[in-house]
């Protein structure tokens, strides 16, 4: 069958992806990746066929000069706090129908429109012309579901998250029920039936949530929306073009830390939540080796490197991960899952979007521990990261949380139900 994959350009979002490309174009499946012209060398260098659909937007240029957000900074506030109507997961009693429906015009300015907006026409015509069997999308890649119901193939989110969408969605549905007819204003659904309506088809539910969701958390960590049909997957790490340095083939001396923030802040002109040279300060306090994978425009900030870190601009935390005794990061999707599927015990130290209600879980879940990214000061760690070390309960969580999962289906087991999928929501 004929697989088209699409996304926003966004790192985070496409590297969770690609592991699944890989899967079905081995199983013999055809497979482009759809995105804007200008992420087309990132797709590329994955080893896939990248198909440049509409023109160059760039998200984090467009917010500040839309006129309802001029005053917008690189300083928004913890969590979901100011991500509505998504904030509702973190904060239920939010969860009002006017401010539920607020919330979705809201989100239409600042995420779903600008990302995926330029994309839609030109993902239709190619679709039409390519006629996928099946479009896999990622939660804010709209254009995905707009083009499948065009050409009539099968569609799913393929999420790069906890599930904040789908939860979300499911709220506003109970709440939107409740209201008389004439008062059930819905922006996304108007927005989308839009497109159903000039591609010759009609809106459903399915177009916001998909015909199915491929999820890549375990059980422990996943939040599921009622009414949706999930599909478990194992994560399998990806993160870009790696190297593995010779010191990182050789067995560390002491426990190793590492300490990573991941990509997309620095990718995007942002600093780090946390302060670095005050937690490598702490941290030398202790008897480890320390790694820490920081961005060069976040190295030149540094005032003094103690004589236990090892400072570098990038390493696979693939390869970084077993080698280690404890993690600390950002909270995001893809770092926390690679550490987790080699058992190692993390510190979270989330700040925006989904990473504080993955952390969280992962923190009931108990393999891992938590701390807000401006409450994450020196002392603050080297306490944390103490525990993880001494408190032999950390590692067991954190194993049964590696042995969880590793039970969850690769990619490459998952090809044979996806290819029943397609079969019965295909409309063609």
């Amino acid at each position: 069958m004929r697989v088209l994959f699409t996304v926003n350009p966004e790192k985070a979002h496409y590297y969770s992806m690609v592991p699944l490309a890989w899967a079905l174009r081995t199983a013999g499946h055809e497979v482009v990746f759809a995105s804007q012209p200008r992420f087309t060398d990132t797709i590329t260098q994955s080893g896939l066929t990248a198909v440049p659909v509409g023109r160059d937007t760039n998200l984090w240029e467009l917010i500040p000069r839309h006129d309802e957000y001029r005053d917008w900074t690189w300083e928004p506030t913890y969590g979901l706090n100011d991500h509505v109507p998504y904030d509702v997961v973190e904060y239920p009693e939010r969860a009002t129908w006017e401010r539920m429906a607020e919330g979705y015009l809201h989100a239409q300015y600042v995420w779903h429109k600008p990302g995926c907006f330029p994309m839609i026409g030109g993902l239709v015509e190619f679709a039409r012309q390519w006629r996928p069997d099946l479009v896999l999308w990622e939660p804010l890649a709209f254009a995905g579901p707009i083009a499948a119901m065009a050409c009539g193939a099968a569609h799913a989110r393929l999420l790069w998250g906890i599930d904040i969408f789908g939860a979300t969605r499911a709220e506003f549905r109970k709440l939107k029920a409740k209201q008389p007819p004439e008062d059930r204003f819905d922006q996304l659904s108007d927005w989308l039936g839009g497109y159903a309506t000039k591609y010759g088809s009609e809106f459903t539910e399915d177009m916001i949530t998909g015909q199915f969701t491929i999820d890549q958390l375990p059980d422990s960590m996943r939040i599921e929306a009622d009414g949706l049909h999930y599909v478990p997957m194992q994560y399998v790490p990806y993160g870009g073009p790696a190297v593995v340095p010779a010191w990182l083939r050789e067995p560390p001396k002491r426990p190793r830390v590492a300490l990573t923030m991941g990509v997309s802040l620095t990718d995007h002109g942002a600093g780090y939540s946390v302060g670095v040279q005050n937690v490598l300060d702490e941290l030398s306090t202790l008897d480890v080796e320390v790694v820490a994978t920081i961005a060069e425009s976040e190295q030149q900030k540094l005032k003094n490197v103690p004589d236990n870190a090892r400072i570098v601009s990038y390493a696979p935390l693939h390869a970084l991960a077993p080698t280690c005794s404890a993690i600390i990061t950002h909270g995001g999707y893809g770092t926390f899952l690679t550490a987790a599927l080699h058992g190692v015990p993390q510190l979270s130290a989330p700040w925006d979007f989904d990473a504080p209600v993955l952390a969280t879980h992962a923190a009931a879940q108990g393999g891992s521990l938590m701390i807000r990214a401006d409450e994450a000061t020196g002392p603050a760690v080297r306490e944390h990261v103490s525990r993880l070390l001494d408190e032999p309960v950390f590692a067991e969580r954190a194993g049964a949380l590696r042995d969880e999962i590793h039970a969850l289906p690769t990619p490459n087991q998952l090809v044979g139900e996806l290819e029943e999928l397609t079969t019965k929501f295909r409309a063609r």
